[in-house]
């Protein structure tokens, strides 16, 4: 019964956040609201038994990618009053786009089919956990079943990230960069130049 009212209370936090994050007008709102909504998802991993996963939404999501998201939105200061002026005009392409989107789903939702193994899959065996912890099997399974899944969403990351740091640095007219090559080997040589200027002149 307890369980039950505790699972109640983060589902229910957790849908009404997650409407909150599309729905509030401050943009900081949002990412609070966003964060308040991962904290409940990881109550309903704890629930689940998955302490492993419950840490990681914390630790990576919240304390990573949400906090990313506040600072980036609280730094850019952008205008969201002039971002809402052209809305109209783009309204009838974006309920097209939903519209598309919409018929996949309906598309991919009446083709779903179920393996015909899924009852031997729901038979398999889980280890008790007085003999495996839940952060062991999982690593079993992402490390034997899915290490080559696991591995190529790796580098999937690892190209992502030097995409970004490549944009990041790419060559723009009117944009002064930090040389650091350069003014580490500046010397006194060619860096300071001594004049005699005399009295009552200038330079």
């Amino acid at each position: 019964m307890i369980a039950a009212l505790i699972f109640y209370m983060f589902a229910g936090l957790a849908v009404a956040s997650g409407v909150m994050v599309i729905s509030a007008r401050n943009p900081v709102h949002s990412v609070l609201f966003l964060i308040l909504c991962f904290f409940n998802a990881a109550g309903l991993f704890l629930l689940l038994g998955a302490e492993f996963l419950a840490m990681v939404l914390v630790v990576v999501y919240v304390g990573a990618v949400a906090v990313m998201f506040l600072f980036v939105v609280m730094m850019l200061d952008i205008n969201f009053l002039k971002l809402r002026e052209g809305v109209a005009q783009y309204l009838p392409t974006g309920a097209v786009i939903g519209l598309v989107l919409l018929v996949e789903l309906a598309v991919v939702f009446g083709g779903w089919a179920f393996a015909p193994d899924v009852e031997a899959l729901l038979a398999a065996p889980i280890p008790p956990t007085d003999q495996m912890t839940n952060t062991e099997a999982l690593g079993r399974l992402i490390y034997t079943n899915y290490v080559f899944l696991f591995q190529a969403s790796g580098v999937i990351l690892l190209v992502a990230m030097i995409g970004a740091i490549l944009l990041t640095h790419r060559t723009r007219t009117g944009v002064r960069k930090q040389k650091i090559y350069d003014q580490v080997g500046r010397t006194a040589a060619n860096s300071v130049e001594i004049r005699k200027v005399s009295t009552g002149g200038g330079i």
